[in-house]
């Protein structure tokens, strides 16, 4: 499947679209066109031998035929003519926090900056601070930028890249070898934000036709190394997979122990030894006797040593397993507990889809209920709503909700924290809505101070219900702006105000960390929302539970866990002390 490869040429060919200076429109259409590939659940190639790459929302003929010639050739005729207009290396420079493509256009064009090692040089001298728009905290921002960007882990991918490529090659795997048993394991089974390599257990009687089959899928780019009971690939994505054939017998304690992680394995390995017993990825043995007791089931692993079974996203050794001593581990939300999904974007601002795609999708997974957010309208730049065109929306709203009944649509707004803590429209106006978010979008530069009083002067606000991505992180990407979390959580107590875990693949924000510290230290509600763009991305939902769940959150914690009942009582509730 190559979704993955295909969107990043797309994401590439918007960024060099927008250095160049070329028509916003544009980049926004090849933007739109590489989220859609890459939420894709199957592999953009098969659309492509069955000539309907267009029946994709937001694929036009143009866009489609580029696909094509890319999947032949390797190349984009587009993508190479930019090339020549505009350094690749931009790229880079664009990526680094505090910047973006206008601001790399302007260092490229006034201090002929091409590199990063030219823009680390550039600030180090001062140089950056004198032109217009940028300043000496923006300089001290690039320099902050460039060191985390030297310091992190590039080859850890994203979770919402390497768990689909895992599932595809697991579905390959058992529909055309002969598997008995297979489990994805490690970092991903732990549902980490990302990944470093990807660790696949099966139980087989053929395994050497099971790794003649694997060595040949479609995402192997090259292969490091075949034997008959482990091979491992490079894929596309420069992902490395290992695929292990393991006996009947082990075949549950080889899975609790390349689940991991590390430190959890360090303390069953501890009190197994207590126990006269020892554990490894072949069972549970005696050690008087060295007989296997146990193995052939990770639930088994458990239990001979005393324990409650351990979900594998809370094998973090940060207190389950004297928890799971006593067997009061909590009942952990699971997917199947989501009821609605309340953070999401239509056509009506940066969306793809429409009111009614969106509803139909969220219906088809499940959802008793959604609300759509579109931005509000200081994000320019997101087509922002006024009122007016918020009033015609929510007329839409209606018309569709009386067509899917008894499914709900629920009229929301994704409003803006100005720099002063205000919002987009006074609060006479947000009675307009059912439940009203609210997010920083933009002054993400200003002091821990500021950051943290102007989130909390928002939540302060009789509407406001819920504070999205509240530290502005992106994995990859963005550490985050400075903010006494605390103290804002703090607030969120007073005012009665949620909290979300966003669950799009590149933000998980809140973590875990934060988000384990809102409910257990301040007792907040979360609310996980998918921040989808598109009817695509509406599965993202998985990846925020899998953060509640690392969080040890159960559905009691969480307001679209609420039934439709529950939560339409929530809505109508705000405290102010």
């Amino acid at each position: 499947m190559r979704n993955k490869e295909v969107a990043q040429k797309f994401y590439e060919l918007a960024a060099l679209s927008e250095l160049a200076g070329e028509n916003a429109f544009r980049v926004r259409a090849y933007q739109q066109a590489a989220q859609a590939i890459e939420n894709l659940p199957f592999p953009i190639e098969d659309l492509a031998d069955k000539e309907q790459l267009t029946s994709i929302k937001g694929i036009g003929k143009s866009i489609a035929e580029k696909i094509v010639q890319y999947l032949h050739t390797g190349r984009i005729d587009k993508l190479e003519e930019l090339k020549k207009k505009v350094p690749e290396s931009l790229l880079e420079i664009e990526r680094v926090p505090g910047l973006g493509a206008k601001r790399a256009k302007i260092l490229y064009e006034k201090l002929g900056i091409k590199t990063v090692e030219e823009l680390k040089k550039a600030a180090e001298e001062k140089k950056i601070r004198v032109l217009p728009g940028f300043g000496e905290k923006t300089e001290q921002k690039i320099i902050k930028g460039l060191s985390e960007m030297r310091n992190k882990r590039i080859e850890r991918v994203s979770i919402g890249i390497a768990l689909p490529l895992a599932e595809s090659i697991v579905q390959e795997l058992k529909l055309h070898s002969p598997v008995e048993k297979i489990e994805i394991c490690g970092s991903i089974r732990r549902m980490k934000p990302t990944i470093g390599d990807i660790d696949i257990l099966v139980v087989s009687n053929k395994p050497e036709a099971v790794m003649d089959k694997f060595a040949s899928l479609d995402v192997v780019k090259s292969i490091i190394v075949k034997g008959k009971t482990k091979t491992s690939i490079l894929t596309y994505e420069n992902l490395q997979v290992d695929l292990r054939v393991v006996q009947k017998e082990s075949f549950g304690a080889a899975v609790q122990y390349f689940t991991g992680s590390k430190q959890h394995n360090i303390k069953i390995r501890e009190l197994a030894m207590k126990k006269n017993l020892k554990v490894n990825e072949y069972g549970v043995f005696d050690l008087d006797t060295n007989k296997r007791i146990a193995g052939e089931t990770e639930e088994s692993v458990y239990e001979v040593l005393g324990l409650q079974w351990i979900p594998p996203e809370m094998r973090e050794d940060t207190g389950e397993i004297e928890v799971a001593k006593m067997h009061k581990l909590p009942r952990l939300i699971e997917l199947k507990d989501i009821k609605g999904d309340i953070h999401m974007h239509t056509v009506y601002s940066d969306g793809a889809n429409t009111v009614l795609e969106m509803a139909q999708r969220a219906k088809q997974l499940g959802r008793k209920y959604i609300a759509i957010s579109d931005h509000a309208k200081a994000l320019g730049i997101a087509n922002g709503l006024s009122i007016e065109r918020y009033k015609k929306e929510k007329k839409e709203i209606e018309m569709v909700n009386k067509k899917l009944a008894p499914f709900r649509i629920f009229l929301s707004t994704e409003l803006n924290i100005l720099s002063d803590g205000s919002l987009d429209f006074p609060d006479s106006e947000l009675t307009l809505f059912d439940i009203c978010l609210a997010g920083i979008h933009t002054g993400m530069n200003q002091s821990k101070e500021k950051m943290t009083e102007r989130t909390i002067k928002a939540m302060s606000h009789r509407a406001v219900r819920v504070i999205v991505h509240p530290t502005g992180a992106v994995i990859n990407g963005r550490s985050g702006y400075e903010l006494d979390i605390d103290r804002v959580f703090e607030a969120g107590r007073r005012f009665g105000t949620a909290f979300e875990i966003n669950a799009a693949p590149e933000r998980l924000d809140l973590n875990e960390i934060n988000a384990r510290k809102a409910k257990e230290q301040y007792g907040l509600k979360l609310e996980i929302g998918t921040d989808s763009h598109s009817v695509e991305s509406l599965v993202n939902m998985r990846y925020g539970v899998g953060v509640a769940r690392r969080a040890w959150l159960t559905k009691e914690d969480v307001i679209n866990a609420l039934s439709l009942k529950e939560f339409e009582k929530f809505i109508h509730k705000k405290i102010i002390d």
